[in-house]
């Protein structure tokens, strides 16, 4: 791969290439990708999506909203920094192209912000429930009417996946989706594969997938583009993006240390317990006079939060450059956090929140709710949306299609995109619009 190819601006839908010397600089095409995002109903969603803590009430506890402006914040520091190293590294980038470090900022911070964009309601779980549905529930009836991969997009529904398709998927008035950069798309793009098959190998960019079916030729198309190295002669299968390992560093950073810290705040973790494993990150840039001064658990840990994300993007950096010829081979096969001398503090702190808040009886109560509230939705929109193609709708399946936007396109020849209709409604709810459809639905609250 080539930095030339990997930083296109031409956007998704374009016919022509766009050359770096043309850009407005107090617009730069990377920097309206973040705009695009930002600006997007998908984006304003997840203000109401879980992160860890479903449903909660505090004021403190990150959403997806609040978790994904703050992964941007990370990764646009770790991109402006690399980018100013691999500069050095390739002056004919700048001097003859006209890329800047910001240029590597911006593209990062715009796919960090869109990361989470595909994720259903109540989180993580909120993609096990759906996948659930197909692979236990009702669901399960369409296994014999579609492909492999089909079904296996279904079992194993994807944020990562769907937060592609958001990006790229044309409607009505809205040609090629958001209509974002290569670049950014590239960026975005963690596992550049088909569901199938699942983890071929223990490289990191195939330990999920990234496109559904609908989406493969879009895919392709932002593959060829970026000149991603083919990794399968049977499979669509690509090497990643160079940037895509700093999205997926952001996040890794901001879960790792953040959601750590709302564990904390919010009483799941002792604070003497946790203290100790910060402080275990941040021993080399701790100023002990300025921590003691602190009198209360949210500057301590706000003050210890800031110094481990500064120490962990520093420590990206370096094992990025390190790396870069590797990376740009296709054969760096592991997050860049998994080479980190602070591998070892990481996992500790990974385990306490595993522990203590993941699994925390608040955590699993609300998520136990959140397979019923997605499963019974699936059920009746799936169910809804394929007797009217079969014309067998009755009142009630009339009714539940009227809630549907006006520019979802219920009615196609293909089972699968008709069950995708539906999963991509669902999956596109917040958390408390889930539940109120829900109430409403089983006619438990008619407010």
């Amino acid at each position: 791969m080539n930095w030339e190819q990997l930083l296109s601006l031409k956007r998704f839908g374009d016919t022509n290439k766009r050359l770096r010397q043309e850009q407005d600089e107090t617009r730069l095409g990377f920097e309206v990708d973040y705009d695009r995002v930002i600006f997007s109903s998908e984006f304003r969603s997840l203000q109401d999506k879980t992160q860890v803590i479903p449903l909660s009430k505090t004021d403190f506890v990150h959403t997806r909203l609040t978790h994904s402006l703050e992964v941007s914040v990370v990764g646009r520091s770790l991109g402006r920094r690399v980018g100013q190293k691999l500069l050095e590294k390739h002056p004919h980038l700048q001097n003859v192209h006209g890329y800047q470090s910001n240029d590597f900022g911006a593209i990062v911070a715009a796919a960090a912000l869109a990361h989470d964009i595909g994720n259903p309601p109540f989180g993580h779980s909120g993609e096990k429930a759906i996948g659930e549905y197909f692979k236990n529930g009702n669901g399960a009836q369409f296994r014999s009417q579609l492909t492999d991969k089909e079904y296996q997009d279904l079992c194993d529904f994807e944020g990562n996946a769907n937060g592609f398709k958001i990006l790229t998927e044309s409607r009505d008035g809205r040609q090629g989706g958001l209509r974002l950069s290569y670049a950014t798309l590239g960026a975005f793009m963690k596992y550049p594969k088909e569901s199938l098959p699942k983890k071929p190998t223990n490289h990191i960019a195939d330990k999920k997938y990234g496109f559904f079916q609908n989406d493969k030729q879009a895919f392709a198309e932002v593959a060829e583009e970026l000149g991603l190295l083919s990794q399968s002669d049977q499979d669509l299968s690509f090497s990643r993006h160079p940037l895509a390992f700093l999205v997926e560093a952001a996040d890794d950073i901001c879960y790792t240390i953040i959601d750590f810290e709302d564990g904390i705040n919010l009483g799941l973790i002792q604070e003497e317990f946790a203290l100790e494993y910060l402080i275990n990150l941040v021993r080399d840039s701790i100023n002990t006079s300025k921590y003691h001064e602190l009198k209360n658990t949210k500057d301590r840990v706000s003050y210890l939060r800031a110094l481990a994300i500064n120490t962990l993007i520093n420590e990206v950096v370096e094992i990025f450059i390190k790396n870069e010829e590797l990376i740009l081979k296709g054969e760096f096969n592991t997050a860049l956090l998994d080479k980190s001398k602070y591998e070892a503090q990481i996992n500790d702190i990974i385990k306490i929140s595993i522990e203590k808040v993941y699994q925390s009886k608040e955590v699993i109560e609300k998520e136990i709710a959140g397979y019923r509230v997605l499963s019974d939705l699936l059920e009746v929109f799936i169910t809804a949306i394929n007797n009217a193609y079969e014309n067998e709708a009755s009142n009630y399946d009339k009714m539940i299609l009227h809630l549907l936007p006006n520019n979802i396109e219920t009615y196609d020849e293909t089972l699968y995109t008709r069950i995708f209709t539906a999963c991509s409604f669902v999956s596109g709810m917040s958390d408390g619009y889930a539940i109120m459809l829900f109430n409403k639905i089983k006619g438990i609250d008619i407010n």
